[in-house]
């Protein structure tokens, strides 16, 4: 079984494959104090909460936007389940071509994530990931490239930053108010969050359609997206493993199946 695990910048994603199925999946927080040894303990924890042992694992994926935690992974990988990890990064093959300005600009997730949604949705293709800290467009082509994007502040980040930056707003819980029009700075500030980021997105969906001149199937991902996915017009598709699944299929595209040390 594959073991694959998206590093992002507040939470990790981690899935186990049996081939194409995902088993098992969870998210945790991540957290750069962890040593190997606590994640370690804590990922065979989660996989035995699910009913999978350490020994279950054939090899290892692994994607981070948060390089200084990349080393204890690797070495919790090879320490708990015996397997060196392949970290997706520049020289891996992932079978997209990148038309950036700069290849090497593009976070590795936004590329996994690609080719996980490529491969369930064809294209031509929008992934809207909408993170805690960023909310990201990736564009890809009818014939399969990656072809850019667009990236603004996350809901969550955005929310906390009105609390911290204005002294008068207080911190609010991320739901859908009843009216667009509010009566009160709590929901004053909800319909300004939650209609104003999906007002956001689509309109930029309309803009990306207008540029490529042409369609485009729209996929929402990532943590956030359950927040505003009643909201979004464009939206034709919510997939919360999308990384998962483009990890899974770059580490076949690799030969992942586990190094014994």
């Amino acid at each position: 079984m594959l073991l694959a695990v998206d590093v992002g910048n507040t939470q990790m994603a981690v899935g186990l494959f049996e081939g194409a199925e995902l088993r098992a999946e969870c998210r945790i927080t991540t957290d750069r104090r962890k040593t190997h040894d606590e994640y370690g303990l804590l990922f065979v924890e989660l996989l035995a909460h699910q009913g999978f042992k350490a020994s279950d694992v054939d090899g290892v994926v692994i994607c981070s936007s948060v390089p200084p935690v990349v080393a204890t992974l690797e070495w919790m990988c090879q320490k708990y389940f015996n397997r060196k990890p392949l970290m997706v990064g520049p020289g891996i093959k992932t079978g997209m071509v990148v038309r950036y300005d700069n290849p090497r600009e593009v976070a590795a997730d936004r590329i996994v994530t690609a080719v996980g949604a490529l491969d369930r949705y064809g294209g031509p293709l929008v992934v809207v990931d909408f993170g805690t800290t960023a909310t990201i467009l990736d564009v890809i082509s009818a014939k399969g490239e990656y072809l850019g994007g667009c990236i603004a502040p996350g809901v969550a980040l955005s929310v906390e930053a009105l609390f911290t930056q204005a002294s008068k707003l207080p911190r609010i819980e991320l739901v859908r108010p009843a009216t667009t029009l509010a009566r009160n700075t709590v929901h004053a500030m909800q319909s300004g969050v939650i209609f104003g980021f999906a007002a956001q997105v689509d309109a930029l969906i309309e803009r990306i359609e207008e540029e490529l001149g042409a369609p485009v199937t729209v996929v929402a991902t990532g943590d956030q997206a359950e927040i505003l996915i009643e909201e979004l017009d464009r939206v034709t598709e919510v997939d919360p493993f999308l990384c998962l699944r483009g990890l899974r299929i770059i580490a076949e595209r690799n030969g992942v199946r586990g190094e014994r040390d």
